[in-house]
């Protein structure tokens, strides 16, 4: 708790009004940060309690500003249990955005297809997650001034931000997909039956982020958006080796739809 109220202490004062919506912006999804306007930036590795993010297409920095006439704070670039951080230092970030003042997140991620009647590109909503890292961010004593020791994730993901988004890509005549994202450690990509596992599980994308952020904003009671762009079908589908490359090539494909379906739905909020 103390490290949290440093950072919040640190960013506080660079600020003239509380941020009420969190940003969490993924691989290649970060340029919706660039749409912020009069920016606070703040380098990740400026702040009390936040270690570096090194993946490419992170460029590890929170932003701070108005997009669409609301206070937002934005994560340009996460982190991630696979770069060798622990589970505190990933879902850090989350708390500190709590206790600035954000009530609502929106947490981005680009994710492996794993139903098949999706493309490269689309862009698809999480309607309920699988945590198959085996790891949980709550683990250890729990501090009652942040959440219950046993919140509830029977409505992970709003139903009510899933049904406004919906109505904001209807208004835009984006084809959204809705479906099941599950969470696994990485980095390696996962093997062709390690995906017809998940399929058969019930998941419609996977990726390396997102699961422990999400339990975390909840255990805070934040209400959370989540979104995945699909960046490439995973192993087995279309017979073809799968890179970072890739995933980088189809969000910079896609960006224009996903600025104006998030910008579309904080317009709303």
């Amino acid at each position: 708790m103390a490290n949290v109220q440093d950072a919040v202490a640190y960013i506080q004062p660079k600020v003239t009004e509380k941020p009420t919506i969190g940003l969490v912006l993924g691989s290649g999804l970060g340029v919706l940060a660039d749409e912020i306007e009069n920016p606070v930036v703040i380098p990740y590795d400026e702040i009390p309690g936040f270690t570096k993010s090194t993946v490419a297409g992170h460029k590890g920095q929170l932003v701070i500003g108005k997009l669409q006439g609301k206070q937002v704070v934005a994560m340009q670039g996460r982190f991630h249990f696979y770069e060798g951080h622990d589970l505190d230092a990933v879902v850090f970030p989350i708390r500190v955005m709590k206790f600035l003042g954000v009530e609502t997140m929106v947490i981005t991620n680009a994710a492996g297809g794993i139903n098949e009647s999706y493309g490269e590109g689309n862009l698809m909503l999480i309607a309920d997650h699988i945590n198959l890292t085996a790891r949980n961010p709550l683990i250890g004593p729990n501090d009652e001034t942040m959440g219950t020791r046993f919140p509830d994730m029977s409505e992970a993901y709003s139903k009510e931000l899933r049904q406004l988004a919906k109505n904001v890509a209807a208004e835009l005549g984006i084809n959204l997909q809705e479906g099941v994202y599950v969470g696994l450690l990485g980095p390696s990509y996962e093997t062709p039956a390690e995906i017809r596992m998940l399929r058969t599980l019930g998941a419609d994308a996977v990726g390396m982020s997102t699961v422990p952020e999400v339990i975390v904003a909840r255990h805070m009671n934040v209400k959370v958006l989540g979104i995945s762009c699909i960046s490439n079908m995973a192993a087995g589908i279309l017979e073809q080796p799968l890179s970072h490359e890739e995933v980088m090539a189809t969000t910079e494909r896609v960006k224009a739809q996903f600025l104006s379906l998030v910008q579309g739905v904080i317009a709303k909020l």
